[in-house]
C-alpha cells in the first residue's frame, strides 16, 4: 500500500493544503474548510484505488463535503472497468480532516493542518460525530500512562518514563470550559499546561517526537480527529487512547445531540455495545497497513505553513507508516506558472 499510495496520497494533502492556504487570516473559516475539502476530492479521484471514506463530514446524499460513506478513486467510477484490474485492485478505508483547525487558518494562527490516515478496508475504527476524551504521551510512556488515571498519576507516571522532573513537563490541553479542573489539577501537579484553541491532531503527534516540547495532550475533543490521530501514534509507537463521551453535559457545547439516552442508542445501532470501553492506538486503527499523511497550511510545531512565491508555492508534509517504519518529511515546491526565482530555503 505504501509503494502504490504513498507519494500520491502526499500530493492530496498538498493540494488541500494550498487551497485552504490561499483563504488563511481572511476570517472564512467555512470557505477555507470548502476549498480544502473539493482539493482533497479532486486529487483522490485521480488515483487507482477504492476508497471509501468511514471519516468524514458526516453522512449526507448532497453533501458538498467529504462525507461518510463517499466512494473515492478512480476505480469507483461507473467505466472503472476500464482503467481497473479487479485482481490488483486496492480497497482502503480512509479518514479525513482537509482542514484540521478551520479557525486557526481563518485567523492566522499555527498549527492548521490538511491530514488523511489510510488503511485497508476495516483497519479505521469508524468514529461517531461525538466527543472523546484522550490522552496522548511519547513512546517512553507507551502503555504505563493510562486514560483511567487521574492526572497527576499519569504525570508522576510520564515524568519517571521520561527522567523529568514534572515541572519540566508541558501538557496540551484545548481551551474550553470542561476543562478548566483538569487545567487546574495539571498545573497542582506542578506541570506546565499550554492552551490551544483548535486543533489537537498536531498536538498529539507531537508527543510522539522529541524536542517538540510537548509531553501530553489531555482533554476531550472531537472523537474522529481522535482516529486521525491514533493511526499516526500506532505508527510512531506512540501512546494514544480514546473513549467516547456521549452525554452533552459534559462537553457542555450542544454539538452531539439532545440526550444523553438519544446518543446511547445511536451507539448501540451502530454496534457499540460498551459505549465506556477505552480504545487504544492499536483498536482505533487496527489494520495491518496503517499510514498517516499531513500537511501544515499554517506554521506549527512539525510542519512549516504554505509559503507562496510568485509563480509557486512551498509545503511540508509528514508521511508516517507502519509498513517501512519511516516517518518522512517532504518538502516541495509546487511550480503554477514560470516563477522568477526559486529559493532554496
Amino acid at each position: 500500500m505504501e509503494s502504490t499510495l504513498g507519494l500520491e496520497i502526499i500530493e492530496v494533502v498538498e493540494q488541500a493544503a494550498i487551497a485552504s492556504a490561499r483563504w488563511m487570516g481572511k476570517g472564512e473559516k467555512d470557505m477555507a474548510d470548502q476549498v480544502a475539502v473539493e482539493a482533497m476530492r479532486e486529487r483522490m479521484n485521480q488515483i487507482h484505488m477504492r476508497g471509501k471514506i468511514v471519516i468524514g463530514e458526516g453522512e449526507r446524499d448532497d453533501a458538498p463535503m467529504l462525507y461518510i460513506g463517499e466512494d473515492v478513486g478512480i476505480c469507483t467510477r461507473p467505466d472503472a472497468a476500464e482503467y481497473c484490474n479487479p485482481e490488483e485492485l486496492l480497497e482502503i478505508d480512509i479518514a479525513v480532516d482537509p482542514c484540521e483547525g478551520t479557525n486557526l487558518c481563518a485567523y492566522g494562527q499555527p498549527g492548521s493542518m490538511a491530514v488523511l490516515a489510510i488503511s485497508e478496508k476495516g483497519g479505521l475504527f469508524a468514529a461517531p460525530d461525538f466527543y472523546m476524551k484522550k490522552l496522548a504521551a511519547p513512546p517512553a510512556a507507551q502503555g504505563k500512562v493510562d486514560i483511567t488515571k487521574s492526572a497527576t498519576e499519569n504525570l508522576k507516571i510520564l515524568a519517571e518514563c521520561l527522567s523529568r522532573s514534572i515541572d519540566e513537563l508541558v501538557v496540551v490541553v484545548m481551551k474550553r470550559e470542561r476543562h478548566n479542573d483538569l487545567i487546574k489539577e495539571i498545573r497542582d501537579a506542578g506541570a506546565r499546561v499550554r492552551l490551544i484553541s483548535d486543533g489537537d491532531v498536531s498536538a498529539a503527534i507531537s508527543c510522539g517526537f522529541a524536542g517538540t516540547n510537548t509531553h501530553a495532550l489531555m482533554g476531550i475533543g472531537a472523537a474522529p480527529e481522535g482516529v486521525i490521530s491514533a493511526a499516526a501514534m500506532r505508527c510512531l509507537g506512540g501512546h494514544f487512547q480514546g473513549q467516547l463521551i456521549y452525554d452533552p453535559a459534559v462537553v457542555k457545547t450542544g454539538l452531539i445531540g439532545e440526550s444523553k439516552e438519544a446518543n446511547l442508542a445511536r451507539l448501540k445501532d451502530m454496534g457499540i455495545t460498551d459505549p465506556d470501553k477505552v480504545y487504544s492506538a492499536d483498536e482505533l486503527a487496527s489494520g495491518e497497513t496503517v499510514l498517516f499523511a499531513g500537511c501544515g497550511i499554517t506554521p506549527g510545531n512539525l510542519m512549516e505553513g504554505v509559503r507562496f512565491f510568485h509563480g509557486g508555492a512551498r509545503t511540508q508534509s509528514l508521511v508516517i507508516s507502519n509498513q517501512s517504519n519511516t516517518a518522512r518529511f517532504v518538502d516541495t515546491i509546487h511550480l503554477f506558472d514560470k516563477p522568477d526565482y526559486i529559493a532554496v530555503k
